[in-house]
């Protein structure tokens, strides 16, 4: 995944006060290159006032459909694309379901990013794959995702595993074009099975086909 000899492994790892220097620096990197922040769920809280704590809360209990309802959302788990070889928090994913009407239209089961310094060297696709595969755990068999038409580099990657344009339509809450694309869980995890999963941490990759397994 990268150009040199050593071999990358990633995982994705739940948020924690553990990180909390490491998520606000990610998160900061943003800001600092004029970028958008995607896949962090409640975390970016932390530009609109919120403590880290406050935001940290928020994002853990999101899971909780009683939660998530009190504020008219749906319920996600957020998890952190960690590059094992260096313990770098090297992008995030937003993995959601019981979708709001809302969200059916546009917005879709995943979102994700990739920080600004680290883009360009195919992560994206690892934290995707990643992504599925906590898809999968909690009993989702397809999933939608969207970006903006102009973000080619999105759009790559969701073809790249499998993604398949359903429409491209003007979001009536941004007013941007976007396309919104579906892919089959299963059918992905499967068929680029033999492209990333040797990239999986292997004590992720023992406890998450454990549990799929139970399933």
């Amino acid at each position: 995944m990268n150009n040199n000899n050593i071999m990358e492994t990633f995982y994705l790892e739940t948020p924690s006060l553990e990180r909390k220097n490491e998520i606000i620096d990610y998160i900061n990197e943003f800001v600092e290159h004029k970028s958008d922040i995607n896949g962090t769920g409640s975390l970016d809280k932390i530009l609109d006032g919120y403590t880290f704590e406050q935001a940290l809360e928020s994002c853990l209990n999101m899971q909780y459909e009683e939660y998530a309802k009190k504020f008219g959302m749906c319920q996600g788990k957020t998890f952190l694309l960690i590059r094992k070889n260096d313990n770098k928090i090297i992008g995030t994913i937003n993995v959601r379901w019981n979708l709001t009407e809302k969200m059916k239209q546009f917005g879709g089961n995943i979102g994700y990013g990739i920080r600004p310094t680290e883009r360009r060297k195919g992560y994206n696709k690892m934290n995707l794959y990643l992504g599925l595969i906590e898809a999968k755990k909690i009993g989702l068999d397809k999933v939608m995702l969207d970006c903006d038409v102009e973000n080619l580099g999105s759009s790559k990657t969701m073809e790249a595993l499998g993604g398949k344009l359903e429409r491209t339509e003007i979001d009536p809450y941004d007013g941007i074009l976007t396309s919104v694309y579906w892919i089959n869980v299963d059918e992905s995890l499967e068929k680029y099975k033999d492209e990333y999963v040797n990239s999986i941490d292997k004590s992720y990759k023992n406890s998450t086909y454990e549990m799929i397994k139970r399933k």
